[in-house]
């Protein structure tokens, strides 16, 4: 299972005022672990960015006078995301500004969607926590994933963490900003002896009962319903 969290940064808010993209990053995740396999790319917008979008991304239009253009970088971009499912949170507004990039270029190029697949990680928060604060600074501090480094936006360092929160938020995090792998887990685990218990009488083996069992199957399908049906201890 390949997935890729996508964020991007633009030059303001509606594509059809004529702002584009700036920036994109990405995180990929196989089978939820990430793979240090990312993609980041600063882009050359051909416009001045508005003053409210550098205030939050605080990236100017001199830093990305030498940067390339869209048409320059679609098609690694596309063979990057190609068969995978894209995590964006709020994915209307990267997905209309990505297909806006598209239709611009020479070429039948599509749709980013005619590519992968979409999941929109707000709609699944606000499915978990309906009536409360979905922001995904608001999801940080509700599941404690930490977001000090984010002074800025930007798109790497918003996928990234965007990717911890939804690794939290479906069961399980691994997370990307604390270097939590396979290596450092190896070396912690090297750390401790294990000790093997050796008994004389096998273990005794306790069926669940009907009760039990209804209520294993209520909680795998909150599972289901909030990491988009997939559920890997429902047989």
């Amino acid at each position: 299972m390949r997935q890729i969290v996508l964020d991007t940064e633009t030059t303001g808010l509606e594509p059809r005022e004529g702002h584009r993209i700036i920036e994109i990053g990405c995180v990929e995740l196989v089978n939820r672990r990430p793979t240090g396999n990312n993609y980041h790319q600063y882009l050359q917008p051909d416009r001045e960015i508005d003053e409210g979008a550098l205030a939050v991304h605080g990236i100017s239009n001199e830093f990305l006078a030498d940067k390339p253009r869209m048409a320059d970088v679609v098609e690694a971009f596309i063979d990057y995301v190609r068969d995978a499912e894209l995590i964006i949170h709020n994915a209307p507004f990267d997905v209309g500004f990505i297909n806006h990039e598209l239709a611009l270029l020479d070429g039948n190029w599509g749709r980013i969607e005619d590519y992968c697949s979409i999941t929109d990680s707000l709609v699944m928060a606000r499915g978990r926590y309906p009536g409360q604060r979905n922001s995904l600074d608001a999801l940080c501090k509700r599941l404690d994933v930490d977001n000090s480094s984010r002074e800025y936006h930007g798109a790497l360092l918003d996928a990234r963490i965007l990717a911890d929160v939804y690794l939290a938020m479906t069961g399980g995090q691994s997370s990307l900003l604390l270097g939590d792998d396979e290596e450092s887990a190896e070396e912690d685990s090297a750390d401790h002896d294990i000790i093997k218990l050796e008994r004389s009488e096998p273990l005794p083996v306790l069926k669940a009962s009907t009760q039990e069992r209804e209520a294993h199957d209520k909680m795998l399908d909150v599972v289901a319903k909030a990491n988009g049906g997939q559920v890997l201890w429902r047989g």
